[in-house]
């Protein structure tokens, strides 16, 4: 982990060379994993096999000294010591390490469950419409994890929320199929709902039509909004909302629709344009006793009116105007 990680504020976990960062663990699974494709295009077998050789071990590491029995772990002290752990007095349960076992795939399936269960019980606030980072906050326990401890309980990395990692519990979220959370939880930390009465103005107290970095968690800062207009998780919610929410995904000149949206939406049009050429989108999700479930098909999609094999949307630059539907049967996973 060394002096930090993405929580820099942690700077001091593995300040000596030798502590570990789980959540580090998973990302960098998810980076050798997507370079090993990168590198199979560009017929570089080596470093494929790197890549590769580098992720098993990995995942055989965070396999066998990540679980903490109800969640994954944060990271090691240089010392051995396990942060984020139902034995700490402070931060028993991070949020990103519970997120990014579902998002790299390197996470068990049944621990991922129990992972994005506790982290909905731990840290889901919903009087104050937040998502915490980690919880209980830093403040009188021998922990000394960096300059993180210098913030107020409650305030920035410090058990607030950053939205980074409140985006991310969502996406997993999305990615374990439980859609019914995913919407609870975006409209939770949408901007807009901390700014649609005097009351919640007063208490965010920010530009509520921008994404703000943070919001505070413990009285009397508890619902305040902080770092507006400087946050990259503004891009991070766009991603959200076209890849998880609504579900595209482009693969060169390929997109695939896989929604996420809430069992009273029937449908939903977009409006998607692919280099100088318009495409119409119509999503449609449809109730189970349906013709697809006769003709034992869970989506079926059409491009002018052709169905598609595949059930993708093949892009071509044409600059002519094409439409498409997408029609599916969404069963839903609940935790």
């Amino acid at each position: 982990m060394g002096s930090g990680d993405w929580n820099d504020g942690m700077n001091l976990v593995g300040i000596q060379g030798k502590g570990e960062s789980i959540w580090l663990g998973f990302f960098l699974f998810t980076v050798l994993d997507q370079f090993s494709k990168i590198s199979t295009l560009s017929g570089d077998v080596a470093f494929t096999d790197l890549c590769k050789k580098e992720a098993e071990q990995l995942h055989t590491n965070l396999k066998k000294h990540a679980w903490d029995g109800e969640w994954y772990l944060r990271a090691f002290f240089d010392d051995g010591t396990p942060l984020g752990s139902k034995s700490n007095p402070e931060c028993q349960i991070d949020s990103i390490a519970q997120s990014w076992a579902v998002l790299s795939g390197a996470g068990d399936d049944n621990l991922n469950r129990k992972a994005m269960a506790a982290l909905y019980k731990n840290l889901v606030r919903p009087d104050d419409k937040l998502i915490q980072l980690l919880n209980p906050p830093f403040d009188k326990s021998d922990l000394n994890p960096g300059y993180i401890k210098g913030y107020s309980p409650g305030v920035r990395e410090n058990g607030g929320q950053y939205t980074h990692s409140a985006i991310w519990a969502i996406m997993a979220f999305a990615k374990i199929g439980d859609r019914e959370r995913v919407w609870e939880l975006m409209n939770m930390i949408n901007p807009i709902n901390h700014g649609n009465s005097p009351e919640s103005i007063n208490i965010y107290k920010v530009e509520p039509y921008v994404v703000a970095a943070d919001v505070y968690s413990v009285t009397p800062h508890a619902g305040r909004g902080g770092w507006t207009w400087y946050t990259a998780s503004a891009a991070w919610m766009y991603r959200l909302i076209v890849e998880s929410l609504m579900g595209l995904h482009l693969d060169i000149d390929k997109l695939s629709i896989n929604p996420c949206i809430p069992g009273n939406w029937e449908s939903f049009k977009l409006y998607y344009r692919y280099r100088e050429t318009k495409y119409q989108i119509t999503i449609f999700q449809l109730a189970t006793n349906n013709e697809l479930l006769i003709a034992n098909k869970e989506m079926q999609v059409t491009v002018d009116g052709i169905e598609q094999p595949d059930k993708l949307i093949h892009m071509v630059d044409d600059h002519n105007e094409h439409y498409a539907e997408v029609k599916f049967i969404f069963n839903n996973k609940l935790i």
